[in-house]
């Protein structure tokens, strides 16, 4: 049977061996990540619940339409590389935008394996009044920032999705999470 000491947990700065140095605290008001997580939940959530609950879409099928209105036609790999949404969530947004008749799905005659999406008329009049309601969202909430704020905003945050998405490792580099299974 293998022990433990409880205290070990429960060690503070007076405690803490003196060959080991204090953890960090990670103080998350000051994370970037959680604050940017924050802040993007927190408008997720405002504009669905303002514009797309209405429409009775979630969040992933909103997702799924804007990367139609914008980039039809594309398969769904590429939806789930444009909005970062894993398969099963991109699969089942648009399972469910199909049955509602708002995405159609055409197959690649010369390879019927293929096939790419994009929005059926009702869709593409869904997406523009929805796309006008969240610009304007977007309007309002900008106007707390001046206009050189939201030109170094637009560029720092173009700067650090370049970074993180050079700093993310591709699928095939990863390292299984079981290396002994």
């Amino acid at each position: 049977m293998i022990g433990f000491n409880r205290n070990y947990f429960h060690m503070n700065a007076a405690t803490t061996p003196a060959t080991k140095p204090a953890a960090p605290m990670l103080a998350l008001e000051h994370f970037l990540p959680y604050r940017l997580s924050v802040l993007s939940q927190l408008v997720s959530t405002s504009i669905h619940d303002r514009y797309f609950q209405p429409s009775g879409l979630t969040i992933p099928q909103w997702r799924v339409m804007a990367i139609l209105g914008r980039f039809a036609p594309v398969s769904a790999s590429e939806v789930c590389d444009r909005t970062l949404l894993d398969k099963v969530t991109v699969s089942r947004a648009i399972a469910a935008l199909r049955q509602r008749r708002l995405v159609q799905r055409t197959v690649d005659p010369g390879d019927r394996r293929r096939s790419a999406l994009g929005l059926t008329p009702e869709g593409q009049r869904l997406h523009q009044q929805i796309a006008a309601l969240a610009l304007d969202y977007e309007r309002r909430l900008l106007q707390g920032l001046t206009s050189a704020e939201r030109t170094a905003l637009d560029r720092l945050l173009q700067k650090l999705t370049g970074h993180a998405r050079a700093m993310r490792m591709p699928t095939s580099a990863r390292q299984p999470r079981h290396p002994d299974t």
